[in-house]
């Protein structure tokens, strides 16, 4: 067998072995996500529309976000708190937990234009179909730690897109979603939010 051969078998085992190893233990996670149900509810799903629903979202997103509020790459004093002293293990377990959770989606209004966009993007503005990313349901991504979005309040979407929009969140890679809120106005930032967070 070549060496170069051996190497990328190598290299596959490793990180098909880190992905194994990384996977967090739900039942673990139940207890270590207490203190996280006043804000985000004991299943994941939010008490109020301002504070994000964690139900049924990729693990591997909601680890990245962990992390990125730990190390303070994601600012936000309340959750770079909370963080702070969350081990690997912490952090890996109380994703698997609300990971495993079904969302509740939201009743949602029909928003054309807010389909119109999620669907089809804004060629004039070069703003792409938010479907490209976060797939027509609004399931997202997991191997590209895109996030699911539907079902979430529209008005947790709404503010996390002005806080794209106004640089205040900028832990999103290659600048992306930064670029994309920059380029929608008020109108079509609600009518994304109305819009996702009736999809499922």
């Amino acid at each position: 067998m070549k060496k170069t051969t051996i190497m990328v078998l190598a290299f596959t085992a490793a990180v098909f072995a880190g992905q194994v190893g990384a996977q967090g233990d739900a039942s673990a996670g139940k207890a270590k996500s207490e203190s996280c149900a006043g804000c985000h509810g004991e299943d994941g799903n939010a008490n109020a529309p301002i504070f994000p629903k964690l139900a049924g979202q990729h693990a591997s997103y909601l680890v990245k976000q962990l992390h990125e509020f730990k190390s303070q790459k994601r600012l936000e004093p309340t959750m770079n708190a909370m963080a702070a002293s969350l081990s690997d293990a912490d952090i890996a377990d109380m994703s698997a937990w609300f990971a495993q959770h079904r969302v509740k989606p939201e009743q949602a209004e029909k928003n054309a234009l807010g389909e119109r966009i999620y669907r089809s993007g804004i060629a004039a503005k070069a703003v792409p179909a938010c479907s490209a990313c976060h797939g027509p349901t609004g399931a997202g991504n997991p191997s590209s730690v895109y996030p699911a979005l539907g079902g979430q309040y529209p008005a947790y979407i709404g503010k996390t897109l002005h806080d794209y929009k106004a640089g205040e969140r900028n832990n999103d890679p290659n600048e992306i979603m930064r670029t994309i809120a920059n380029r929608l106005n008020e109108e079509e930032i609600n009518a994304l939010a109305d819009y996702i967070s009736g999809l499922h």
